[in-house]
């Protein structure tokens, strides 16, 4: 999908690192990109702390919310979450 300057991210999940790394494998797996916002790894990189490792947040364009949903359901299954 080809996404212009009008398409807008969405929060899709929000969860630890290593879930967030699953999921977003699950998502390209199925051609959807996402992006990762990590403010824990980021307030450490600058030195100082911000957030928590277990808040790293995942975003997807609006767009995909639809075709994601059930990859999110899946994945929440296999979890237990």
């Amino acid at each position: 999908m080809t996404m212009d300057d009008q398409s807008k991210h969405t929060r899709f999940f929000t969860g630890s690192l290593i879930e967030i790394q699953r999921l977003q494998i699950d998502l390209d797996d199925q051609e959807i990109p996402s992006m990762i916002k990590n403010n824990f790894q980021s307030g450490m990189r600058s030195g100082f702390y911000g957030g928590s490792p277990s808040q790293v947040e995942l975003f997807i364009f609006e767009e995909d919310k639809e075709k994601a949903l059930p990859i999110l359901e899946s994945f929440k299954e296999q979890m237990g979450i």
